[in-house]
């Protein structure tokens, strides 16, 4: 017999396969804020440097050249065969960039162009020709800087003139403007690389998102021409957006707003009012609805809706409340998180917190970088939209206003998606030639010296400064050091004000030089991105001697895995902040943390790096390259549109109540009569009895209800059935109803604990389903629930054996002022509760409208049956006290039955029986369902006594 992991890991196979054949026959629609390639006016100029190329993951074959060479390009490099020139010093070579190092020193100022000058001829086997080197030269010739093109987006004050060069510019004819492709540096280089990983699975696909640069001077015509020509040639969809509407969003409200609250950066006074009372927002709204009108006119039945980053958080909803395409609102959505997503005091300090928090729970799926990042999120929605947040996700009671499931409660996936890097692609760049020759010139350049890396944005939150700081504390705390290590610091492109927010920076550099430099020495060497060449970095990563991140808070650190990759050969380690989202996984905690506040224990690990040993170094680099492979680009695309998909079959299969037949007797009365063995499964609570909500009634004791102890014993008086009783309610009271119905078997606690039928005087025991799980939970969950109960009038706490019930209104139904507060404690002890105890003992908290409860994680009505039906389990065998897996087939024993009869409002196990050709199954919620039949609860007890009265 196949066990029950066999079982799910064959369901989980089958499910991934049948994903993967759906993602090669329908299309995926990708929006992001920029798209990967962009369209620039004029005449066609050189391709972006490699750097950018490998940024948005792409080449320069991508650029739409017309077949003309690059109009300009390096010098050419002097042959490695030719005499060496004396060995110039590093302090000449870069002093101007020792001075202004935040500005972008000419191109003929970078250090690589004089590097070839300084190696000494190779001999050997392996050597590399004097024609060798000019091929590479002709390569390297394609990323020379495009001026036009590396024009990046600047945030700027009112006080200051536009910086986009097409504003500047004056177009007489635009429809006949020539223009070119070119890929866009601002595109999300990540995903893009993720996306192209995985091309052979993902055949048909479509990019949604702006040019990155000024559209206002574009005609209708032209921008025609583009439309046409971006969708034949780079299957990409442009939005049009008005510049001074997409300026005010990304510069103002994304850049001053979002960004700052996402990386726990909440600005201080004089920024305070714009953080907190930003006019922008509305320009972000005006933006996320352009981006809904674009996807709305291509979106066709089977695509699928990836929104990405933090640009487009409204869009999800603003899909499903599409009234131009009512189909929407049953498509699948999956939103992804890039960076990072803070706790919720600080996100709650967004005066628009509560419209971006329900813009992403109109997709199906929420995925973030890491764990954490995911838990603060559903903390966040719980407190702030006071619903259910669960370990998988949230349950929305509110639906999708103005769509198809308005009225109807929803659940929304959220899902911890780790970013990687696409290995096997960077292994064919790594073995390139112009990549050797680059290390070869490297060691040679600083043969003697151990160089330590770093590549960061020019911004606060990636701590460029902390990290100049404590590499100067290095030099100063173990000066033996002093002119045998160098920082080499490669700063990529970002807004002007994060440049000046980064402050300090370059004043700290002209310190570390001008105190620590000789003739032939420099301490730090800074770069910027446009200087370096893809094949360059690469050689960089090979021959460092540490890479170091001092990053104060950050989603995935995806150079880090560039680094591990390309230290294949070497093992040197890696310095972290503990802050990024690659530390908080286990792979990468073989790395060393530092935390880039404490200049102290920076400077230490930076000696630590420098000194550890190849044994153990080699140890280190392992783990870290083990996570490398396995959380690659390829399984990140391949997890979250599969995690979607079942995500949207689940969340789309329950049908519209009215849709939904009422029950019919006359259909299922003759089955039920005919069925040599029937099985019946009933709920208690809200089903066969009405129990009294008021607090008076919730504390008075226990009276099992004299109509339902009659229908329940006239059923159990036939022997053809075997009746089981579902309840939440404790042993201790059920017992009173198993004593008056002993032939009846009782489900309690919500799937706890199961008592077998008696049966010619034997069974009649209780089981306990958790017998083997730790229950020392329950004293620390009553004392919290103890705190918030004498803070919420009229709220008390239920310890059962195995669970906690805290009811937290019992008084009128009316939505006063008392139950909106007794609402808002039921949201912060859920959270508080799940934070401080749920990952640590395996729990899981069921919100009701007036009460929540919290049990062990894998216990429901729904494992309790799959152990009744299922042959062996503790239902058949009395003996037997094992909890059963939550995804036990319950057509073991239920295929013995010829007639399985459900009637209740559990979803779960309504959807389960389903699964049985067998099985009838009837809904008493009220609410939409994927029960065969419904049933009015009033009803419940006429219904039964008809089948009960059938021999």
């Amino acid at each position: 017999m196949e066990t029950a992991a066999a079982v799910n890991e064959l369901s989980s196979d089958q499910f991934l396969t049948t994903v993967m054949s759906s993602l090669r026959n329908h299309r995926v629609i990708i929006a992001s804020l920029f798209l990967p390639t962009t369209a620039v006016l004029g005449e066609s100029s050189p391709p972006t440097p490699d750097i950018y190329a490998r940024e948005i993951g792409t080449t320069a074959a991508t650029q739409d050249l017309g077949g003309r060479p690059p109009a300009f390009r390096h010098a050419s490099s002097r042959s490695i065969g030719s005499t060496p020139a004396p060995l110039k010093s590093i302090v000449d070579d870069l002093k101007s960039r020792a001075i202004t190092p935040i500005t972008t020193p000419p191109s003929e100022l970078n250090p690589f162009s004089k590097f070839a000058s300084l190696a000494s001829s190779p001999t050997g086997k392996g050597s590399i020709s004097p024609s060798s080197i000019q091929n590479i030269d002709v390569s390297l010739a394609k990323f020379q800087p495009d001026p036009v093109h590396t024009i990046r987006l600047q945030r700027r004050s009112s006080s200051k003139p536009p910086r986009y060069p097409s504003l500047t510019r004056s177009y007489t004819n635009p429809p006949s403007e020539p223009y070119y492709f070119a890929p866009n540096t601002h595109c999300n280089g990540g995903l893009k690389n993720a996306v192209d990983s995985v091309k052979d699975r993902m055949t048909s696909k479509l990019w949604v998102g702006t040019l990155g640069s000024s559209t206002d001077a574009y005609s209708t015509e032209l921008k025609a021409s583009v439309d046409r020509r971006m969708k034949e040639m780079h299957s990409s969809l442009p939005v049009w957006i008005p510049d001074a509407e997409f300026e005010s969003c990304y510069d103002e409200f994304c850049h001053q707003v979002l960004w700052p609250c996402l990386h726990y950066a909440v600005p201080d006074a004089p920024k305070t009012k714009l953080f907190f009372e930003s006019a922008a927002f509305k320009q972000y709204v005006a933006v996320n609805k352009r981006f809904a009108e674009a996807i709305e006119s291509v979106w066709t039945e089977g695509d699928v809706v990836w929104i990405n980053d933090y640009h487009l958080m409204l869009l999800p909803l603003l899909l499903r409340q599409s009234t131009r395409i009512p189909a929407l609102a049953r498509a699948p959505i999956g939103f992804f998180m890039h960076v990072a997503f803070p706790s919720s005091e600080i996100f709650r300090c967004l005066s628009v917190r509560e419209h971006l928090l329900r813009g992403m729970l109109g997709a199906d799926l929420v995925g973030f970088q890491t764990a954490s990042y995911a838990r603060h999120f559903r903390q966040t929605v719980s407190r702030i939209l006071a619903v259910e947040a669960l370990p998988k996700g949230i349950q929305v009671e509110y639906g999708i206003p103005g769509g198809a499931r308005e009225g109807r409660g929803r659940f929304v996936d959220v899902g911890v998606f780790p970013m990687g890097i696409d290995v096997g692609a960077l292994r064919v760049r790594r073995r390139e030639p112009d990549v050797s020759y680059w290390v070869q010139l490297l060691r040679q350049r600083y043969a003697g010296m151990m160089i330590v890396v770093g590549r960061d944005k020019l911004d606060e939150i990636q701590g460029v400064k902390h990290k100049l700081e404590a590499f100067e504390l290095f030099l100063k705390k173990w000066p033996e050091y002093q002119g045998k290590v160098l920082l080499l610091q490669v700063a990529l492109q970002t807004t002007e004000s994060n440049e000046l927010a980064a402050g300090g920076v370059s004043d700290v550099v002209a310190r570390i030089n001008s105190a620590f430099s000789t003739l032939t020495y420099q301490p730090v060497v800074f770069l910027h991105t446009q200087e370096v060449t893809f094949s360059q970095y690469l050689a960089l990563l090979t021959v460092a001697d540490a890479f170091l991140v001092t990053s104060l808070r950050e989603g995935m650190a995806l150079r880090t895995h560039e680094f591990v990759e390309c230290q294949d050969g070497r093992h040197r380690p890696l310095i972290l902040s503990e802050f990024t989202g690659s530390y908080s996984y286990s792979g990468f905690r073989s790395c060393i943390a530092v935390n880039p506040y404490d200049t102290h224990g920076t400077a230490k690990a930076i000696h630590q790096a420098l000194t550890m040993s190849d044994d153990e170094a080699l140890s280190r680099w392992e783990d870290l390259h083990n996570h490398v492979v396995t959380q690659t680009a390829q399984t990140f695309v391949t997890s979250f549109l599969t995690r979607c998909l079942r995500a949207n079959t689940e969340h789309t299969t329950q049908t519209d109540l009215n849709s939904v037949p009422a029950l019919n007797t006359t259909l299922l009365i003759p089955r039920y009569k005919h069925s040599p063995r029937r099985i019946l499964l009933l709920d208690f609570e809200g089903t066969l009895w009405r129990p009294d909500m008021s607090r008076a009634g919730l504390l008075a004791p226990f009276v099992p209800p004299e109509g339902a102890v009659e229908l329940l014993n006239k059923f159990s008086a036939n022997k053809r059935n075997e009746v089981w009783l579902l309840s939440g309610l404790p042993v201790k009271s059920l017992e009173q109803v198993a004593a008056k119905v002993p032939g009846v078997g009782i489900v309690a606690e919500n799937g706890c604990f199961a008592k077998i039928p008696a049966q010619n005087g034997k069974g009649g025991v209780w089981i306990s389903m958790v017998a083997n799980l730790n229950l020392t939970w329950k004293g620390l969950c009553v004392e919290i629930l103890n705190y918030f109960t004498e803070r919420t009038p009229g709220s008390f706490v239920e310890e059962r054996e195995a669970s906690v019930v805290w009811r937290f209104w019992t008084g009128p139904t009316d939505d006063c002022s008392d139950r909106q507060w007794a609402r808002r404690q039921a949201a912060e002890a859920q959270n508080h509760i799940f934070d401080s105890l749920g990952e640590r003992y395996g729990l899981r908290i069921i919100p009701g409208s007036t009460s929540f409860l919290v049990l062990p994680n894998n216990i429901s009505r729904s494992t309790a049956v799959g152990a009744i039906l299922h042959p062996g389990g503790p239902a058949h065998s009395p003996r037997s006290s094992s909890m059963p897996d939550l995804d036990v087939p319950v057509n073991g024993g239920g295929g013995e039955a010829g007639f399985v009869f459900a009637v209740g409002s559990d979803e779960k196990l309504l959807r389960r029986l389903n699964e049985l050709d067998n099985a009838e199954t009837v809904s008493t919620s009220g609410k939409g369902t994927d029960a065969k039949w419904k049933l009015d609860a009033g009803d419940v007890g006429d219904v039964m006594r008809l089948f009960a009265n059938c021999s």
